[in-house]
């Protein structure tokens, strides 16, 4: 049998507040969240504005301090640690922002940008990080004539490499990538996702996948954890959560993105009324108040999440009911873990669907 692989990253009961200026009510941003990430895999986190992705990668990168719950990086328990003790990890875990240009200083050289973080990490001489830089370019596919090129003076696409490069400069263990293509053309966006997964077939590193792109990521992705009011109500290896839902936010929020498969069929769950308020989270099931299926004890009580079959996780009352009849019914969630035949399987799929 084969041994268990060991996660990157655990988070465990992730709960995020953020108090109201004047007032005693907070904004329950993150609640209870917990999944892992493992090496060479990409979680994606998706859900519409609100639901709490971007708070999550921030808590991760420690650039938020958790309300309560444990962050977990390479068996380390890091949710407490303040600037100082996790400087030793940054290198380790990296970013890849949402507006390109925005994250790359204007008035400096892409040499200056990309050399900056390596100099920062203190383990190369000068010689050292010169050759890192060049090797840098070609992993990411750039010329080397732009080392004395300003941001302003490369493409959005070139723009986003210059960060993906930095990211991956001190050959970090994980990335949180925050929308990366949201803001690029729709054939650059393709590139960018190649690159990606080009990058962590040749180097195992793992990613966070932040996005409203469901088309992205059910290219990039192998597992997709669907969040509703900062929780996780639906997570399921890719391409599986593609072919069948068993939340109704995970129905409504996938039959609102139109894929380029016109067979393609997605569940007809419609979602009634606003998103409720994040401060005064509604009783029971946060989506009760407009889901079609609701039953009175969604009002009253939060479903647990359940691990259905195809190492599926659900929190619904009635996830039962929208399984296909060949599968069985839900299971306690077992002790996490994951063993390398199960990450090769969930790689190979992914690498199938996206040919």
């Amino acid at each position: 049998m084969s041994e268990t692989v060991q996660p990157v990253i655990r988070v465990e009961h992730l709960v995020k507040h953020f108090p109201l200026r004047n007032s005693k009510d907070v904004v329950h941003a993150v609640n209870d969240v917990s999944f892992e990430v493992y090496p060479r895999e990409t979680l994606a986190l998706v859900g519409e504005t609100g639901s709490g992705k971007t708070t999550i990668g921030r808590c991760v990168l420690k650039l938020l301090q958790a309300t309560s719950g444990q962050i977990i990086f390479k068996g380390q328990d890091v949710t407490s640690f303040n600037d100082k003790q996790f400087r030793p990890f940054r290198s380790r875990i990296q970013l890849v922002f949402q507006e390109p240009y925005d994250s790359l200083n204007p008035r400096w050289t892409i040499n200056r940008i990309l050399d900056e973080n390596l100099k920062l990490e203190g383990r190369l001489n000068s010689q050292q990080r010169k050759a890192r830089v060049l090797e840098l370019l070609d992993l990411t596919r750039l010329g080397h004539n732009i080392l004395d090129k300003y941001p302003h003076e490369l493409t959005g696409g070139e723009q986003q490499r210059v960060g993906i490069a930095r990211a991956i400069s001190t050959k970090p263990d994980l990335v949180v990538l925050d929308e990366p293509t949201s803001a690029l053309d729709i054939s650059v966006r393709a590139e960018i996702i190649n690159l990606l997964r080009d990058l962590q077939h040749e180097t195992g590193i793992a990613y966070i996948f932040i996005s409203h792109d469901l088309t992205a990521v059910k290219e990039i992705s192998h597992r997709v954890a669907i969040l509703y009011l900062g929780e996780i109500v639906e997570l399921a290896p890719n391409p599986a959560i593609f072919d069948y839902q068993l939340h109704p936010y995970g129905q409504a929020l996938l039959a609102s993105v139109l894929f380029p498969d016109p067979d393609q069929k997605f569940g007809a769950a419609v979602l009634e009324d606003e998103i409720p308020s994040p401060v005064h989270l509604p009783s029971g099931c946060h989506l009760h108040p407009r889901c079609p299926f609701a039953l009175p004890i969604c009002a009253t009580t939060w479903p647990p999440p359940k691990e259905y079959p195809n190492h599926r996780i659900a929190a619904c009352h009635r996830a039962h009911e929208f399984l296909p009849t060949t599968l069985a019914l839900a299971q306690p969630i077992p002790t996490r873990g994951m063993t390398e035949q199960q990450l090769a399987t969930l790689e190979g799929s992914v690498l199938k669907s996206g040919t």
